[in-house]
């Protein structure tokens, strides 16, 4: 399961994209942020590792974001062998993930981080989620058409799909972009509804097919409160979903997490 490309626009994404949350330490997975920062941020070799395994595993994509540790790690993996496509996040900001400060997150550097992943094997570029759910559409338009004089194709990530997935439609040009990056899981956990049951769930899987873009789907394993063979059960019955993003924190989880997915 997901271990497929995706052909698209005459771009080949790989279904299976490796995610960074655990290498950079992100807050929302509480007490463990701390253990990550120090075994993963801050020693970028062990990060290389991980990603050098899930790429032994059979994962060939990667999410990246401007990071100078992150992109240390990258490149010591491509330098040991592997060749993954990017798919860059931009705009990505340092701002507190639990309280985030939209406007301080509207001010990060983009076109720097465009301009970078330019030079990457990058067949999509996407606009973090701080930037677009702040609901600034003239500055999320900018950026997608920046996006689109790329070689990349462009895409959202949010961290509220029900909300923003409504917000889209009236008021941005969907022509603009192909991809939307969500949170999903069994749990609606760090979604933003609030009890996943069926009704809802069809409702919103109704909304984001008449969307009509790729959807990748992340924080899939829920933060890590699923785990995996629960996330990927509820992801067999799921048929509006193109790709995943998935990320690891060891070699071990790569390993046993990678092969159970393509067991599914």
């Amino acid at each position: 399961m997901f271990f497929e490309d995706l052909k698209y626009k005459n771009k080949i994404i790989p279904q299976t994209i490796l995610g960074y949350g655990p290498f950079m330490a992100e807050l929302y997975f509480g007490h463990r942020s701390r253990l990550y920062l120090d075994d993963l941020y801050n020693n970028p070799q062990n990060i290389s590792e991980i990603i050098q395994k899930s790429y032994d595993c059979g994962v060939r994509a990667i999410n990246l974001v401007n990071d100078s540790n992150l992109l240390k790690a990258y490149d010591m993996a491509c330098d040991a062998g592997c060749q993954m496509k990017v798919i860059a996040t931009i705009g990505k900001s340092d701002i507190d993930y639990l309280n985030p400060n939209y406007e301080v997150a509207k001010e990060v550097d983009w076109d720097e981080d465009i301009e970078l992943f330019s030079a990457y094997d990058c067949p999509v570029m996407l606009v973090d989620e701080f930037i677009t759910d702040a609901y600034d559409w003239t500055l999320t338009s900018k950026i997608l058409g920046k996006i689109n004089e790329t070689d990349s194709l462009s895409g959202l990530v949010t961290a509220f799909p029900s909300r923003t997935t409504d917000l889209v439609k009236d008021n941005l040009d969907l022509d603009l972009f192909d991809f939307y990056m969500i949170p999903l899981n069994s749990l609606s956990y760090m979604m933003d509804i609030n009890a996943f049951n069926n009704a809802q769930r069809q409702e919103f899987v109704n909304r984001l097919v008449e969307l009509d873009k790729k959807v990748i789907a992340s924080r899939i394993l829920a933060a890590g409160v699923l785990k995996p063979q629960e996330s990927f059960e509820f992801f067999k019955n799921v048929d509006y979903v193109d790709a995943i993003c998935m990320g690891v924190a060891k070699i071990s989880e790569a390993c046993e997490d990678f092969k159970l997915l393509k067991d599914y």
